[in-house]
């Protein structure tokens, strides 16, 4: 008996040892997602003038996707596909942002809390969760909503930027970790984000936090929108002629002197991403767990800062859907480094990505794909060669659309204008989308193709009231 009992007390040993070497070879998860930031507003991506040299280091030590895209350009839904890996017109928040309690524990964090992880989310939501109390204790460890405005008064009568409040939070939660207690840390930022009650000339629009001097880019002329000039808003349809996208455009970039203040003021709102993203860096070396702690950064939607004379983002155009995504791995760091991934990414492949990372099933009813392939180049695997797209709030403001980016072209149908309004574009010859081809005969194979193409995608990724 004694030697059985021995036996037994061995076998939970070695169970110990190998749980203990699994959770150590688990990554930790850092993942920063920023608001409204176009992907060519970084250094890394082109940029002549923006100073995001902890962003730039993290690219050149992993892998950036040059062709990354959101499912549906607006924070709220994009934010919820996100997290549930769910496109907009599944997860069915199109006003109010209420996530079905089963999305939300089919979620990231949910299933990584679940399979061990501590998890955290710190910043802005833009949306809540059915039987919300019981779901967050059930998708986090910590869960602290910061979102705007900005300027924020604190307890003691003094005043504080929300994301100083956001980054205080997040080096709390990264000061308590350990080596060996794999976590994932959601700093969900409201920057680069307008503070839209701010519309008043000659005031930034922007507000930045401390972390960055009032002087960074102060004496820098801003180089002009690419597309700037009445021609490109002229050739637009009437829909989005009267959009939101041109009434925000006299918020703030409709007068030399309101552009100039309010890029700059972009600007260091990207500079102090930048320089947060450092600070955590330097917690995780600090503390043991840079080697073995994963970083993703990327934003919900781009932004056309002024290009076609509009604002906003919503729209089918690049400047909306586009988005900077960067995955750092440091334990292949010298596989990846440097290295641009031309593959075709969307923000449904987040969630999927986290949870490969963790050794933690993906539920089938993921509509995305894990990136951890493309990111370990194992080129043996097939990859997608176009993306689902739609935008479908219910705001009169903002017409909805649905269409197909491909690797080539690009498809868009506003389907309730009347008649319908399609628009075509060949993105290898125009890649400005200047030519609507499609009343052009010579792409009309093309046109029915995507068409059909936008079908079976609907079909795919069922209504939420068909779930």
């Amino acid at each position: 008996m004694k030697r059985v009992y021995s036996f037994i007390l061995l076998c939970c040993a070695l169970r110990t040892v190998e749980v203990v070497a699994e959770e150590k070879t688990r990554p930790n998860i850092l993942f920063i997602l920023v608001d409204d930031q176009r992907n060519d507003v970084l250094g890394c991506y082109g940029h002549p003038l923006v100073q995001t040299p902890n962003i730039d280091q993290l690219a050149q030590a992993g892998v950036r996707f040059e062709n990354a895209f959101v499912q549906s350009p607006m924070c709220m839904p994009s934010r919820v596909t996100t997290l549930t890996s769910l496109c907009q017109r599944s997860h069915g928040c199109v006003n109010p942002a209420l996530i079905k309690e089963s999305d939300a524990l089919m979620s990231y964090p949910a299933m990584l809390k679940k399979s061990g992880y501590r998890t955290a989310h710190i910043g802005k939501i833009h949306y809540s969760f059915e039987n919300d109390a019981e779901v967050e204790s059930r998708m986090y460890d910590d869960f602290q909503v910061i979102p705007r405005p900005y300027v924020k008064k604190q307890p003691d009568g003094s005043f504080l930027h929300s994301e100083e409040m956001i980054h205080r939070a997040s080096l709390e939660f990264l000061n308590k970790q350990t080596v060996g207690n794999p976590f994932c840390l959601t700093v969900s930022f409201n920057m680069t984000h307008a503070e839209d009650n701010l519309r008043a000339p000659g005031y930034p629009h922007y507000p930045w936090p401390s972390v960055v001097e009032d002087s960074l880019y102060a004496e820098q002329q801003m180089i002009l929108p690419h597309l700037k000039g009445l021609e490109y808003f002229n050739a637009l349809p009437g829909f989005i002629r009267n959009s939101m996208n041109r009434r925000r455009f006299f918020w703030r970039w409709d007068t030399p002197e309101k552009y100039q203040i309010n890029m700059k003021a972009y600007l260091r709102c990207a500079t102090a991403i930048d320089r947060m993203l450092g600070e955590y860096r330097r917690v995780l070396a600090d503390r043991g767990l840079a080697e073995n702690t994963v970083i993703l950064y990327t934003a919900d939607n781009g932004m056309f800062l002024g290009n076609r004379e509009l604002a906003g983002k919503w729209s089918h155009f690049e400047e909306s859907l586009r988005i900077p995504l960067i995955v750092y791995d440091p334990r292949q760091a010298h596989a990846g480094s440097g290295r641009v991934e031309p593959a075709m990414a969307s923000n449904l492949d987040l969630a999927p990505t986290f949870l490969d990372y963790a050794g933690v099933k993906i539920p089938e009813r993921y509509q995305g794909r894990s990136l951890v392939p493309l990111v370990r180049e194992e080129r043996s695997i097939s990859w997608r060669k176009d993306i689902y797209c739609e935008h479908l709030l219910r705001l009169p403001s903002i017409p909805k659309w649905e269409g197909v980016r491909t690797e080539r072209y690009l498809y868009a149908c506003y389907f309730e204008q009347t008649p319908a309004y399609e628009f075509l574009y060949d993105l290898r010859n125009d890649p400005d989308e200047l030519q609507n081809l499609a009343l052009n005969e010579e792409y009309s194979s093309v046109l029915k193709e995507l068409r059909s193409r936008c079908r079976e995608y609907k079909k795919e990724y069922p209504e939420i009231a068909d779930r």
